[in-house]
C-alpha cells in the first residue's frame, strides 16, 4: 500500500484542532424495554464501479476479472494484515436484530444509529476487529475510496446533544491504547482533575486505514437506546468509505459493550451483482436457550496468550481436517492448532472475502482438487483474476461437478462448503471455473514459516450457511440454510 504515515499524522494533528474545541452535553435517559433480542437486517456492501453487474456491458467479463483479482488481493492484504497485526500498548435488551445486505464481492453491511437526535450509517460487519467506528465530520477526508466522497454521510456531533469526547484518564480511552496511555498535560496528583481527551486514534486495515477521536454516545437500536456507547469518530480514511462496526473479542466491540450472549448471521451469496435483498445480524443480551436447532457446534479454539495481543480479537475455530472429495489432505498439524504465540490455527472473519490459506496448506488443497477434477488448467484467467486453480469447463457447465470441500472441526462437526462457494465461473460464456481460496507466495513458503493465523475463514466460504457465535458457551456454530427470506 502506497501511503505515508507521517502525513496520515499530520493530517490528525491539523484536524485535532477541530474537535479538540467540542463541547458535550448530558447524556438521555436510556429506554429499559426488556426485549430479549435485537434484529437488524444486513446487506451486501460494494463500492466499486458497477458496470460488471450489467452482462450486456461490453467488457462485463473483462470486469470481472477485475473484480476477482482485486478481492484477491484484498483478501491476501486483509491475512497479512491479520496474521502480522501488533496491538498498540498502552439494561440491554436481550436480543435485537439488524439486516445485513451483501453487494458484489465485497463485504456485508448493516445500517446504525447513533447521537439524538438519530443519525444512520451504513457499517461493515467485521468479526476481525473490535472498535465501532464511523466517518466523522464535515471534514472528513477519504482517499482512494473508489467513491465521490460527496456521497459518504458523516456524523456531525454538533448536531447530537449527547455526544462527547472521552477523557484521557477514562478507563474506556485504555480500551484502545492499554493502562499506560500517556497524558502529557495531566499531573500525576491531579488524575482525576485531568482535561485532556483521550489521543487520536489510528486503525490499519488489511487494505486502508483509518484515525479520529473517540466519543461516547447513543446508539439507538430497534427499541432500545445504549447510552454512552464508545464509537471512533473518524476524520480520516485511506480505501474506507464506511465505518466497520467491530464484532470482535476487544472490550471496545459491539457484542462486549452490549454484554451479548451471543449473536449470529446468515450471509447472502454476493456474486458479480449488486443484490438489494438482505437477512439478518440477530443479538442475543439475555440468557441463551441452549443449542439452536439443527446447528453444529464445536468449541472456540483458546486464544493464544502470547506477547502479541492483538491475537485477542480474534474468534478461533478448531479446523482439524480439510476434505477434498473423501481424500483426507495431509497438512502438518503444527500449521492447525494454534501455539502459544499465535502462530497457526483458524480463525473466523467476516471482514474477509476468500478463504485463505498458508502456501502449504493451500498447495496440498489445490493438488488434490487438480487430481481429481481431471480438467485443463486456464492460466491465462489465473493471471488476470488472480486466483488458482482456473479449469475450462463445458460451456453449459451444466455437466462439471465438482469434489466437495468439506471442513472438519474438533467434536467432529463438519462443514461442507457447496461448490459455489469454493468456485466461481468467470468469462463472457462462463466456461472457467476458477478456486476462490487464496494463499501468497510470501506466506509461510514452509511449514515452520507460518506467522499468525493459518486459515482465515472468509465471508465468501460462509454464503448461504446460518453462523453463530456462542459467547456464554464459548462455542461456534453452523449449519447450511438458504438465507434469502421467505415471502
Amino acid at each position: 500500500m502506497a501511503f505515508s504515515p507521517y502525513k496520515i499524522l499530520s493530517l490528525i494533528s491539523i484536524i485535532f484542532t477541530i474537535f479538540t474545541s467540542m463541547v458535550s452535553s448530558l447524556i438521555t435517559t436510556p429506554n429499559n424495554n426488556n426485549t430479549s433480542t435485537i434484529t437488524i437486517p444486513l446487506s451486501p456492501l460494494l463500492f466499486t464501479d458497477n458496470k460488471h453487474n450489467n452482462k450486456n456491458h461490453p467488457n462485463s467479463s473483462l470486469d470481472q476479472y477485475q473484480s476477482l483479482k482485486l478481492h484477491a488481493y484484498a483478501s491476501i492484504t486483509r491475512a497479512h494484515h491479520l496474521k502480522h497485526h501488533k496491538a498498540k500498548k498502552g439494561s440491554y435488551p436481550s436480543i435485537i436484530k439488524t439486516q445485513v445486505q451483501p453487494k458484489s464481492y465485497g463485504g456485508y453491511s448493516i445500517d446504525l444509529k447513533f447521537g439524538t437526535p438519530p443519525q444512520t450509517f451504513s457499517f461493515v460487519l467485521d468479526t476481525g476487529s473490535s472498535l465501532v467506528w464511523l466517518p466523522c465530520s464535515s471534514h472528513y477526508l477519504c482517499s482512494k475510496c473508489n467513491i465521490d466522497t460527496n456521497k459518504i454521510s458523516t456524523f456531525i456531533p454538533k448536531k447530537s446533544s449527547t455526544s462527547k469526547l472521552i477523557g484521557c484518564k477514562s478507563p474506556k480511552c485504555s480500551w484502545i491504547f492499554g493502562p499506560n496511555v500517556e497524558c502529557q498535560n495531566c499531573q500525576e496528583s491531579k488524575q482525576n482533575n485531568c482535561s485532556q481527551i483521550c489521543p487520536a486514534y489510528t486503525v490499519q486495515y488489511g487494505l486502508g486505514i483509518t484515525a479520529g477521536f473517540l466519543h461516547l454516545e447513543n446508539l439507538n437500536l430497534p427499541k432500545k437506546i445504549v447510552p454512552n456507547f464508545l464509537v471512533g469518530c473518524s476524520v480520516l480514511s485511506m480505501y474506507q468509505p464506511a465505518g466497520i462496526v467491530g464484532l470482535g473479542r476487544g472490550p471496545e466491540s459491539l457484542p462486549r459493550q452490549m454484554n451479548l450472549k451471543k449473536f449470529s448471521y446468515c450471509l447472502l451469496p454476493h456474486r458479480f451483482d449488486d443484490s438489494r435483498e438482505g437477512s439478518d445480524l440477530v443479538l442475543h443480551g439475555g440468557r441463551t436457550a441452549g443449542k439452536t436447532a439443527g446447528v453444529s457446534y464445536t468449541p472456540f479454539e483458546k486464544n493464544p496468550a502470547g506477547e502479541n495481543t492483538a491475537f485477542a480479537t480474534y474468534y478461533y475455530i478448531p479446523i482439524r481436517k480439510v476434505i477434498v472429495g473423501v481424500k483426507h489432505v495431509k497438512i502438518p498439524a503444527n500449521l492447525l492448532e494454534p501455539d502459544s504465540a499465535g502462530n497457526g490455527g483458524s480463525i473466523v472473519d467476516s471482514g474477509t472475502t476468500f478463504t485463505f490459506m498458508d502456501k502449504p496448506i493451500f498447495d496440498a488443497v489445490a493438488r488434490e482438487f487438480e487430481n481429481q477434477v481431471n480438467l485443463t488448467r486456464n492460466r491465462v484467467v489465473e493471471k488476470r483474476s488472480g486466483l488458482s486453480p482456473c479449469f475450462i469447463v463445458a460451456a453449459d457447465n451444466k455437466t462439471t461437478s465438482f469434489p466437495a470441500l468439506t471442513l472438519q472441526f474438533r467434536g467432529g462437526a463438519k462443514m461442507i462448503l457447496p461448490p459455489e462457494n469454493y468456485f466461481s465461473f468467470v468469462g463472457a460464456k462462463s466456461d472457467v471455473a476458477c478456486f476462490t481460496i487464496v494463499s501468497d507466495e510470501g506466506f509461510a513458503a514452509t511449514a515452520s514459516a507460518a506467522r499468525g493465523p493459518a486459515v482465515i475463514l472468509g465471508n465468501y466460504q460462509q454464503q448461504n450457511f446460518y453462523v453463530e457465535y456462542d459467547l456464554e458457551n464459548e462455542k461456534f456454530g453452523f449449519r447450511r440454510q438458504n438465507c434469502k427470506r421467505s415471502g
